[in-house]
């Protein structure tokens, strides 16, 4: 398995379990997501503004925080490859429905931050 998708889902994990419990150890990427959360929910909210956010699965809730962080914050890979990871996370551990979900959410970001 790529190290950076292996990366990318113990982020998720972490910022799964957080929603339920503070985790004292976490990885310096989720601790920068979660200074930025109260922005990148208010990104889901803006960009999903049909699904409220304490609606939506928090393991899909986890993974568009980590891909907005990567876009609209970090932006050190190539958006559809953040998207595409994102989208693929998605099938791993969300729903069956999930992927779409996530990709409509992320496309629309790309599409307005480019």
């Amino acid at each position: 398995m790529d190290p950076r998708h292996q990366q990318r889902l113990k982020i998720v994990q972490e910022l799964y379990s957080q929603e339920f419990t503070a985790q004292p150890l976490l990885s310096a990427k989720s601790k920068l997501i979660l200074k930025s959360q109260a922005d990148l929910t208010g990104l889901v909210k803006k960009y999903a503004p049909k699904f409220p956010v304490n609606k939506i699965a928090k393991i899909d809730l986890a993974i568009l925080k980590l891909a907005i962080y990567e876009l609209t914050i970090e932006k050190e890979q190539p958006a559809k490859v953040i998207i595409n990871e994102a989208v693929e996370l998605a099938k791993e551990l969300g729903s069956e429905k999930s992927y779409a979900f996530i990709n409509a959410v992320l496309g629309k970001i790309y599409d307005t931050k480019t």
